[in-house]
């Protein structure tokens, strides 16, 4: 009988066990699960943009939240910021090459689920 996805990745060299809650990989799914983290990655995935632009491409998040969601993205790896020197700062997120690969089959998933959707559905 197969366990799943509880084995270990890599064998004995220090895999990633995906159900031990010290796993760094739960981190980052959690981050990209999160609440708002799904939609950031979702509105980067065709367009680099600026805070403000992603701040109004996805209704109800506030500053607060966008930031705290970006600074966990960044810090792993699947968003990049630019910061120009002007007055104020302009500031530029996008995706990484990582996050191109994690946020396709979160636009998928999207994609799927609302093509299933009744006509006529809010949403």
């Amino acid at each position: 009988m197969r366990e799943g996805a509880q084995l270990t990745q890599g064998g004995t060299g220090g895999g990633y066990e995906v159900f031990h809650t010290d796993c760094p990989a739960r981190g980052v799914v959690d981050h990209v699960t999160s609440r708002w983290g799904i939609w950031v990655l979702i509105s980067l995935r065709s367009n680099d943009l600026r805070f403000y632009e992603l701040r109004d491409s996805i209704q109800g998040i506030s500053e607060k939240m966008l930031a705290q969601s970006l600074r966990a993205l960044v810090q792993d790896g699947l968003v990049w910021r630019e910061v120009e020197p002007t007055t104020p700062p302009q500031v530029t997120y996008g995706l990484t090459e990582f996050g191109q690969d994690v946020a396709e089959p979160l636009t998928d998933l999207f994609d799927l689920i609302t093509s299933r959707l009744p006509p006529g559905s809010a949403g």
